[in-house]
């Protein structure tokens, strides 16, 4: 082995160190009667654990929008972050998904209904759904999320028929081992580990063992004269529990197939028919417990495309909330604990919320809706992500690349507003969080129309993210191919123009209107890029510093209604209302509306110096945009923009120099090239048109 690579034994030890040390170690009841004077939430229910876990990984209260982010969503720390989620609206669901877990863990109800994760493709509901099973099968692996079940041993010492091969046998249903408790005794225990429990809500267990279980139990009583103990203490080992969704235990998947190849057998579990020929057909030790309920008890159910299904298996799932029970077929009654999860397209929901026959199933669903991102900066998260977590080629991705991709997914997505208060580009911009787009714009009252537009929900509608990323991925190998050693704005916006009406999942009524706002997104990059050249060719901090500086003076004079005196000669003149006029307007505020920016300025100065802050214009978000595009006002005059376009018209020396300040701002070379040809075309052309 070569240095820095970690040997065989180290890997080992490293595994072995992993492992719950009491994971292969069995114990007495009389041991997990005493874990539970100590550690009574181990004895939890399948909704309180859940609840419990994402409070173990971290959570934050968001005081602002009163939603929790949970940290197994929002950081992903067990992955360092490979599986995080972004967006507003995501970090909603699954704050509500989580509230409805505690709720059931509190006994409120939701216990007794599916979590009816419903979306459109690509929205994230696969993607939470797996996150939830794989911090549950982490969580079950440390002390804090522990549990535990039993095994019955030596049965053939008692029961005469038992099979050798079944002389130990682990509890079919993977039971708490506090079942093998009368009620009346379970009870008593359960009051003590209430008094001891430091959680808001009560533990409970009603369950009666599985049929294979309770066969045993009357057998070994029977044997015994009735004596539990000499059963726990001689047939009973408590062994440590832990989820596991590829063995089946504590975790199930559950998908739709074909109705031919698929019956309810799958969910509730079979006769063993190689056990008949032991036992016999009607005899408990003959049932296959290897349905999808059997499995996820004491854990999580999910239940993947889970409306596809055909009603005679959703008609299974009534018992299993309602009344928490399967019933396989020609079997008893089994009871279960576990938290069930379903997924969800839009078309199935429609399907079966209009059927009256599915009346039950729809009143046992508590639906969250999972939509698409709404802000497009956390949709270029999602795609920033999707390249962190690939082997992508050596391509630099230039600004403004994935948020303009992500613009595009969210104007497909949002409710078109009102078009007298604001256009669709701003409403993203709101939504967005950007301050220009929040001048006169109230977001909460915005997405209050939109839901109640919408069929269903804004964001339940539109271009996926996977369209989007898989568009990008084209681009980028289009690129690698082509020597390109950059990705820019220009080259996706390409690929989307070329293959939207190639997707599969978007109406062709809707083709001309997302053309519409692929426009609208290019005339952002347009703008974008013209600002980014503005700032290589024409910044200067010391210009800005001073006609900040300059600004401020005539604001201060014009609300004190006082003279502005000249530094040099030292007279006194009225403000300067063209200088002022001419800042301001490059922000669009109109004259009747100047009175209200001067004095917001003027509030933050005074709030700057009180806290003891010199003032800096570039601070102020609103006020140093206004001062760029006044000083480029003032400057472009003098730059030759048709010579960007042209090589042959500008000295190299010169372009060098800009080249240089667009890398500075996060260009590539090539990619700065790119947008001073572009950018110096447009303003160009702008230029003509004016005169």
């Amino acid at each position: 082995m070569s240095d820095g690579t970690e040997t065989l034994a180290e890997l080992s030890a490293e595994y072995q160190a992993s492992i719950p040390e009491d994971l292969r170690e069995p114990r007495s009841f009389e041991w997990y009667l005493e874990t539970l004077e100590t550690d009574p939430a181990v004895a939890r229910a399948a909704h309180q654990r859940v609840a419990d876990m994402f409070d173990y990984y971290g959570a934050e209260y968001d005081e602002d929008r009163g939603v929790v982010e949970y940290e197994l969503a929002s950081e992903d720390p067990l992955h360092d972050g490979e599986h995080t989620f972004y967006g507003r609206v995501v970090h909603e669901a699954i704050h509500e998904f989580v509230n409805k877990v505690k709720s059931g863990a509190r006994g409120l109800g939701p216990e007794r209904r599916i979590l009816l994760l419903l979306g459109p493709v690509g929205s994230g509901k696969s993607a939470f759904d797996a996150q939830l099973r794989r911090y549950f099968e982490d969580y079950t692996m440390r002390d804090a999320g522990r549990m535990y079940t039993f095994r019955w041993t030596n049965l053939r010492d008692v029961i005469e028929d038992q099979d050798p091969a079944d002389d130990t046998v682990r509890s079919p249903m993977q039971q708490d081992p506090l079942v093998l408790l009368p009620q009346a005794q379970r009870d008593t225990i359960l009051e003590q580990v209430n008094e001891a429990l430091d959680a808001p809500y009560t533990i409970r267990n009603e369950q009666n063992l599985d049929p294979e279980s309770e066969f045993y139990m009357d057998e070994l009583l029977a044997h015994y004269d009735d004596d539990l103990q000499s059963v726990l203490d001689n047939h009973v080992e408590v062994v440590r529990l832990v989820a596991d969704e590829n063995k089946r235990r504590a975790l199930e998947t559950f998908e739709p197939k074909d109705k031919k190849n698929q019956d309810e057998t799958e969910l509730t579990g079979d006769v063993n028919y190689s056990k008949i020929a032991v036992y016999g057909e009607s005899d408990p030790r003959a049932f296959d417990y290897s349905g999808a309920f059997c499995n996820a008890n004491r854990g999580i159910f999910s239940g993947e495309e889970l409306l596809k299904l055909q009603r005679e298996f959703l008609y299974d799932f009534l018992h299993a909330t309602q009344e928490q029970t399967i019933k396989p077929r020609n079997n008893p009654r089994i009871d279960i604990d576990q938290v069930i999860v379903g997924r969800t397209n839009m078309p199935e929901y429609k399907d079966k919320k209009g059927d009256e026959k599915m009346e039950a199933f729809n009143d046992r669903t508590k639906r969250i809706d999972v939509p698409y991102v709404m802000a497009y900066e956390d949709e270029a998260e999602i795609y920033r992500k999707l390249l962190g977590n690939a082997d992508v080629p050596d391509v630099h991705v230039e600004p403004h690349t994935l948020e303009m991709a992500g613009l595009f997914g969210v104007l497909t997505r949002i409710e078109e507003p009102d078009a007298d208060t604001v256009d669709v580009l701003q409403k993203a911009k709101a939504y967005n969080g950007e301050g220009d787009a929040l001048e006169d714009v109230d977001v909460k009252k915005l997405r209050e129309e939109a839901q109640a537009a919408a069929a269903v929900g804004e964001g339940m509608e539109g271009v996926s993210p996977r369209f989007i990323g898989d568009e990008i991925a084209e681009a980028i190998m289009d690129s690698t191919h082509r020597g390109r050693d950059y990705l820019s704005p220009l080259t996706v916006f390409s690929f989307f123009e070329e293959n939207l009406e190639h997707h599969g999942s978007i109406a062709e009524e809707r083709f001309a209107e997302y053309y519409r706002y692929l426009e609208r997104v290019r005339e952002e990059y347009r703008e974008r890029a013209i600002e980014d050249v503005r700032n290589a060719l024409a910044y200067d901090v010391e210009e800005i510093q001073r006609q900040g500086e300059k600004y401020m003076d005539h604001v201060m004079a014009y609300i004190d209604d006082d003279t502005v005196e000249d530094d040099i000669t030292g007279a006194e003149s009225e403000p300067d209302e063209t200088f002022l006029r001419a800042v301001e307007e490059k922000l669009d505020i109109p004259e009747d509306r100047k009175d209200d920016f001067r004095q917001e300025v003027s509030n933050w100065v005074s709030r700057r110096a009180r806290e003891g802050e010199a003032f800096d214009p570039t601070d102020n978000e609103r006020l140093r945009r206004a001062l760029e595009r006044k000083l480029w006002e003032d400057k472009k005059h003098n730059i030759n923009f048709s010579a960007l376009v042209s090589a042959n018209d500008l000295d190299e020396d010169e372009r060098t120099k800009w080249v240089d300040s667009l890398m500075d701002l996060g260009y590539s070379e090539e990619g700065a090239r790119e947008v001073l040809e572009f950018a110096g075309a447009e303003v160009a052309k702008a230029e003509l048109e004016d005169e």
